[in-house]
């Protein structure tokens, strides 16, 4: 299975592609994509979508996994980052591929065990898991990265609790 993860945002939108694999999750694809203050916002939108229609192009992944939307005190914010989240659904349900969501909360539990844990502790978490190329990356990819294995994980175990439902009398 892969999936195509993104943490949103219109000045910087994390991505990666991960593919399931055994012993470990592979990352084929991660950057932050980044967009110009200086160019309307619509046009922003517009380059976000053409983006990932390009990645869900070329990777034909099996799910498009979100981080859903932390409500912060700024309004304005919070109102685009949503314009981007939703411009990323219809695209990916337009193409056919299935979505997910998940609170930063979840994506904690799922990398760390609980869900107050820091930034730099899934961080380190991700590098655990996932063999990366040495390169500079911005929080927003890392982000996007633990969406993706968030989503893997939480897959995996739904199938494993739908074999053992079948298998009681």
């Amino acid at each position: 299975m892969n999936v195509l993860a993104l943490d949103p945002g219109y000045e910087r939108v994390g991505i990666a592609v991960i593919a399931s694999g055994t012993p470990k999750e592979q990352v084929l694809y991660s950057a932050c994509l980044r967009t110009s203050s200086k160019d309307l916002f619509p046009d922003r939108l517009r380059e976000i979508g053409l983006e990932v229609e390009r990645l869900l192009s070329f990777y034909h992944p099996d799910k498009v996994a979100l981080e859903q939307l932390f409500f912060n005190t700024n309004q304005k914010t919070a109102m685009r980052v949503a314009q981007v989240c939703g411009v990323i659904l219809y695209i990916a349900r337009k193409q056919g591929v299935e979505t997910r969501e998940y609170t930063p909360l979840q994506v904690k539990m799922a990398m760390l065990g609980y869900g107050r844990g820091e930034k730099r502790q899934v961080i380190d978490m991700v590098h655990r898991l996932v063999d990366l190329p040495k390169k500079d990356r911005l929080d927003d990819e890392y982000d996007a990265i633990a969406v993706g294995l968030t989503c893997l994980a939480t897959e995996k175990n739904s199938r494993i609790v739908d074999k053992k439902a079948k298998l009681q009398p």
